[in-house]
């Protein structure tokens, strides 16, 4: 069984993250065209592949079965069943309707939806691999999850390719009291500019994240290498290729000093940073220690600090977030040539740091609103003679 050589693929992706991941599929030399909480792009499976490895910023990558308009029940029976499902599907797949999602449409009801919609792929599998149909179709092999989205009344059905979100690295065995997600980590270290040649600092670090990510950007660690996809389990997926590509993706990390310093106040966190980097390949380019974010200092000319320091869903009660931004500022402030990336969701918190950020950038850690305050530092002079 060969599925379609050329198909439509989705890099789903959260609000306000979209650009971050199109450059990255644009460097993987793949064209696309950006949509809100979405990448669109075409390929093959070894697209598929590469992009579930390589991707950074992205959540999942799907490949989209087909869309049609249905503003009735039949509508959305007959439009499944037109669908190439045998190209997709061999016989003995498993193939849940994983996910029915409906926005301003006529058809609302998502158990419905999703019933409508098993029924019509189970119809046309039966037809396909002629299967009697009083006869249930045995669902023992791979699964294959499928998703159906309805907006305003146009569906999309796709295919999930990656199983577990592309954020799962596989190096974070433990995730501490209140992580930022590894792909928005990622991101945030490529909207800095922080380049490897700089020194990096994470004053609130908690599991180490930020650093960790930096640490794998830098040394150019594909994000994807220690963990599995759902696709490995599909029988028109190319085991060796996949093997070749991770092959190439082990031989592409750079060996390169780096200078990146997480610390946080909590000596279990630290420990806690220390082995999920260890994991990552990348404990040998941090340095973790615990330190109060107060006592923050460096001679260093210039580099980079990111943080997300603990906010109103997370960990402290307000007077004391409000004393913590405020003494952030204060540490913060005689680095005037280091800039500052801080993720908060408080809307006050440029008050109580005391100056006002450069650049805002709307963001989504999960449900969560957070604001992404960019503090650029200034710029060094070089001495001449």
């Amino acid at each position: 069984m060969k599925a379609k050589e050329q198909m439509n693929l989705v890099a789903t992706v959260a609000a306000g993250l979209e650009a971050v991941t199109a450059k990255e599929v644009r460097a993987l030399g793949i064209d696309c065209q950006v949509e809100n909480g979405k990448v669109l792009f075409q390929g093959d499976s070894k697209t598929i592949m590469t992009t579930n490895l390589w991707l950074r910023s992205a959540d999942r990558i799907k490949i989209i079965v087909g869309e049609f308009q249905a503003k009735t029940f039949e509508e959305l029976f007959q439009g499944v069943f037109a669908l190439d499902w045998a190209s997709y599907l061999p016989l003995g797949a498993k193939f849940p309707i994983a996910k029915a999602k409906s926005v301003k449409s006529k058809l609302h009801n998502e158990p419905s939806i999703q019933a409508i919609s098993k029924k019509a792929v189970v119809k046309k599998l039966q037809a396909h691999y002629h299967r009697p149909e009083g006869v249930p179709l045995q669902e023992i092999g791979a699964e294959y999850k499928i998703e159906v989205h309805l907006l305003k009344d146009k569906v999309t059905v796709l295919l999930d390719t990656t199983g577990s979100s592309l954020f799962k690295r596989g190096y974070r065995e433990e995730k501490g009291l209140a992580p930022i997600k590894e792909n928005m980590a990622a991101a945030i270290m490529l909207l800095s500019n922080w380049y490897p040649d700089k020194p990096l600092i994470d004053p609130t670090c908690g599991s180490g994240t930020f650093c960790i990510e930096a640490a794998m950007i830098a040394k150019n660690i594909a994000p994807g290498l220690s963990r599995s996809f759902a696709f490995e389990a599909w029988d028109w997926m190319d085991e060796q290729v996949f093997e070749q590509l991770k092959d190439e993706a082990r031989k592409a990390i750079k060996d390169l000093p780096l200078d990146i310093l997480g610390s946080d106040i909590d000596a279990r966190m630290v420990e806690l940073a220390k082995r999920n980097a260890t994991v990552a390949g990348v404990a040998d380019v941090i340095t973790f220690k615990q330190m109060r974010l107060q006592d923050l200092k460096t001679d260093k000319i210039n580099g980079v600090i990111v943080s997300n320091p603990p906010y109103g869903e997370r960990l402290l009660d307000d007077k004391s977030i409000d004393i913590l931004y405020n003494e952030m500022g204060q540490t913060f402030a005689p680095l005037t040539t280091w800039s500052k990336f801080i993720l908060t969701s408080d809307e006050g918190f440029e008050a109580k740091y005391g100056t006002k950020a450069d650049k805002k950038r709307k963001l989504y850690n999960g449900t969560l609103k957070v604001d992404l305050y960019q503090y650029f530092g200034e710029r060094v002079r070089r001495h001449t003679i």
